[in-house]
């Protein structure tokens, strides 16, 4: 007996002419999958003064993007549209994601809110968060 491998995008597809695939495929891809949402790439380091966060977001603009902090929690939210130009146009490749996106990064304690930058500069959105010096909590006292 052969065991014969079933590709995961052909799975439960009734058998079709090559060129029915493909324009099943492409059609998919512009009308649903592509445009329910992407996730973007995130860097994130520390420097002795700040924690700095850097997402990639090309095609989206400025005015599409909102950043808020609340209760120690950053949130990075936006939308990226997808323009049809022209409905005679027949696209054969589609592979940029379109759609809403959130992403969200809890922060340490001692950071300064009301001094957080967000710059937008070529499709690349850097937020900077400014440390403060950590507050003593809870401090043992020795007795004499």
């Amino acid at each position: 007996m052969t065991t014969v491998k079933q590709h995961p995008v052909l799975q439960g597809r009734a058998q079709q002419t090559f060129s029915s695939l493909l324009d099943s495929f492409f059609q998919d891809t512009v009308n649903n999958r592509r445009v329910q949402g992407f996730t973007p790439a995130v860097d994130l380091w520390e420097t002795e003064k700040t924690y700095e966060v850097e997402l990639a977001l090309p095609g989206v603009t400025k005015e599409n993007i909102n950043v808020e902090f609340e209760e120690g929690v950053l949130r990075v939210s936006g939308e990226r549209t997808f323009k049809k130009e022209n409905q005679d146009q027949k696209y054969h490749r589609v592979e940029n994601l379109y759609g809403k996106f959130r992403r969200s990064f809890q922060l340490p304690e001692h950071i300064d809110a009301a001094a957080i930058d967000a710059q937008f500069e070529n499709g690349v959105l850097h937020i900077s968060v400014p440390k403060v010096e950590e507050k003593v909590v809870k401090h043992q006292i020795s007795v004499k």
